[in-house]
């Protein structure tokens, strides 16, 4: 360091070892405390600058910055603990050295990594709108996907910010170390009547209640916007928080409240189209036999294409820019939902929605939980008992998100990636969606040689940061390159490519398709749920299908239910989504997952449930895409819905019974 930034760093460590002496051998963990707050103060300060509009539009500023100190002494807390349990046995004379030592480098650690995580927050709220929680820590379990996403997409942000990080843990070591130089221990039974009072008092700052149970974050949501309420809390809080509700996924939906085990059973199997079905089976309780609208001499063979990120907001008809002109064209060919929602923000919750019919928890989605790897039910898996070859095409690597160790233990008899290819054009998640595409093209013009039904799903990735693709293929929508609009239109070209070469093939006329989004690409707003957001386009065409728009608002769980039935499968299954085949004029429903907020969305109402928090009514006006919320308690009955379609996922999974007889 120069010299300059030497004096600076000794009249910082002189000052803070003055306020900190007093503390004696507890010095650096007053010292941790007080930085701590510090830094989280000024984060908190330049985020609610930052996001100023819609911390303002909810009223309570003074709220996000009190409220938001508790937060921090609550997560400080915990960190102090630790080292403050050991006081007794090395805060003494003979250890001092060891103590110094353990104390200060206990506190860098923990200052650094305050600073690693709020630092990491910015880009976090712009794509998720919302503090580092569980996805953080999912997506740092594929480091080989993120690093070249950031070294691609954020190289300069992500120099800058190792860069930072080294220098500052440097210099943060360095105070610390400073202002301990003259740290002395205390006589043994100062400290023995000292350390007792010390614990309690961090006991009560981390609990921070006089309530039932300590504090959590859901007591610091105080507005109806989900990003302020996670600005009142801090990214490590979070981020923790999110790991403890990671350990605890097979009861996640316990979040929202016990309700009655017999009750969830008797309000989901209510619902118009299951309530006159047969559940003949009290082992798998929601299996039952669905008879295909449509009665085939042969199946028809079913192609899913799983378009990354490609939201409504994509979408010129459906309310979005004018990005995917292909989509708009074929719409014209099939059935088209105007009113089709998404399940979740990540792909594998789209995947366990299309592909499995299974509805969302807040725990991660079954993709990726330990009892949901082997006799699951999912389309292959029902398909392949009836003949059904079955398989998945992807241009990544497959074992992303655990999709291969999911697959291929719950029906799919092939797995086709990245190293099956030879692409023309390679970005940071893998194979362009062209070479995709052609593979796919090849793939189903051997599986129709074979002359045996089949079933693939094909996940593009494309539109995916940080934007890659090949040159001249489309006229840009934006005029740097690697935008996501840009993104989505060669997406949209790639998709129309594929379709355009598949009705040359043999195979159309016996194949229906299905072009539905995992999610779309950024969820945010300044709602608590932001619904717009998970409004996605959905696509059925092929063999014989008729143009149709399906009005009523529908959910990512119907469309496997109602694609068995145009393909004449009548079969047995656990799914409860909706056979639109049979009917697709009764009003519907969508489940809607965000963070730890599920909503249930019938009509223009949306029962928004919230963890250690009553029901929230909500209405939400798609014309304007606006959900408002009000103080008013919500339909009991549509309360009982919201909570039984939470809590029955929780419980097939968590008792293995989301599975077919053999």
């Amino acid at each position: 360091m120069t010299q300059r930034s030497n004096s600076l760093l000794n009249r910082c460590a002189a000052r803070l070892e003055k306020l900190t002496v007093w503390a004696g051998p507890f010095s650096s963990l007053l010292q941790l405390l007080l930085l701590g707050l510090v830094i989280f103060s000024l984060s908190r300060a330049g985020l609610v600058a930052w996001q100023w509009g819609r911390v303002a539009a909810t009223g309570i500023v003074p709220q996000v910055f009190v409220q938001g100190v508790r937060a921090d002494l609550i997560l400080l807390g915990y960190f102090i603990i630790i080292p403050l349990a050991l006081a007794p046995l090395l805060a003494h004379r003979r250890t001092q050295g060891l103590w110094r030592l353990l104390t200060v480098g206990w506190a860098t650690f923990a200052l650094i990594f305050i600073v690693f995580m709020e630092v990491s927050t910015p880009q976090f709220i712009m794509q998720f709108d919302v503090r580092p929680n569980r996805l953080f820590i999912e997506y740092l379990s594929y480091p080989k996907e993120v690093m070249a996403t950031l070294w691609n997409g954020f190289r300069i942000a992500l120099v800058l910010g190792v860069v930072f990080t080294i220098l500052l843990g440097v210099g943060i070591y360095r105070l610390l170390k400073a202002a301990s130089s003259h740290t002395v221990v205390w006589r043994p039974l100062k400290l023995l009547l000292v350390w007792p009072v010390l614990v309690v008092l961090v006991f009560i700052q981390i609990r921070s209640t006089t309530a039932h149970r300590p504090a959590n974050p859901a007591l610091f949501a105080l507005s109806g916007d989900s990003l302020v309420n996670s600005l009142i809390i801090n990214s490590p809080w979070s981020v923790f928080d999110a790991l403890n509700s990671m350990s605890k996924e097979a009861n996640s939906s316990e979040i929202y409240g016990k309700y009655p085990r017999e009750k969830v059973f008797q309000t989901v199997k209510s619902a118009p189209w299951l309530k006159d079905l047969q559940f003949t089976n009290a082992e798998l309780p929601t299996l039952h036999k669905q008879v295909a609208t449509s009665q085939r001499e042969r199946p028809l063979n079913l192609v899913i294409v799983l378009e990354e990120s490609l939201g409504a907001t994509f979408v010129e008809s459906l309310g979005g820019l004018p990005v995917t002109p292909e989509l708009e064209k074929l719409k014209k060919e099939g059935w088209w939902f105007e009113q089709l929602y998404a399940t979740g923000t990540r792909s594998v919750r789209g995947i366990e929605a299309v592909v499995a019919g299974y509805g969302p928890t807040p725990a991660r989605s079954v993709v990726k939980l330990s009892l949901a790897q082997q006799n699951f039910y999912t389309l292959a898996l029902g398909l392949g008992q009836q003949g059904y070859h079955t398989e998945f095409v992807y241009g990544g690597e497959a074992h992303f998100d655990n999709m291969r160790g999911f697959f291929t233990g719950n029906g799919f008899q092939k797995v086709v990636d990245r190293r099956d290819m030879n692409p023309v054009f390679e970005g940071s998640w893998g194979a362009s969606d062209e070479d995709l595409f052609d593979k796919s093209l090849e793939r189903l013009k051997l599986l129709h040689a074979a002359n045996k039904p089949f079933f693939s799903l094909i996940f593009s990735s494309s539109n995916h940061e940080p934007f890659q693709f090949p040159d001249g293929r489309i006229k840009l929508h934006d005029a740097e390159k690697q935008t996501v609009n840009n993104a989505v239109k060669y997406a949209d070209y790639a998709l129309g490519r594929f379709i355009a070469q598949a009705k040359k093939e043999a195979y159309w006329k016996d194949t229906v398709f299905l072009i539905v989004a995992d999610h779309d690409n950024r969820v945010y707003g300044d709602s608590l749920v932001p619904i717009n957001k998970f409004h996605i386009p959905g696509l059925i065409m092929g063999a014989d299908i008729q143009p149709k728009v399906i009005k009523t608002i529908a959910s990512q769980i119907d469309l496997a239910p109602t694609m068995l039935s145009l393909m004449g499968v009548s079969s047995e299954h656990p799914m409860i989504g909706r056979d639109l085949a049979r009917d697709s004029e009764t009003p519907g429903r969508a489940l809607i997952q965000f963070d730890n907020y599920f909503a249930w969305l019938e009509g223009s109402s949306a029962t928004i449930l919230r963890p250690g928090q009553s029901p929230l009514l909500g209405q939400y006006d798609p014309a304007t895409k606006t959900l408002t919320t009000s103080s008013t308690p919500p339909d009991p009955q549509l309360v009982d819905k919201a909570m039984s379609h939470v809590v029955l996922p929780s419980i097939l999974y968590r008792e293995q019974r989301y599975k077919l007889t053999k």
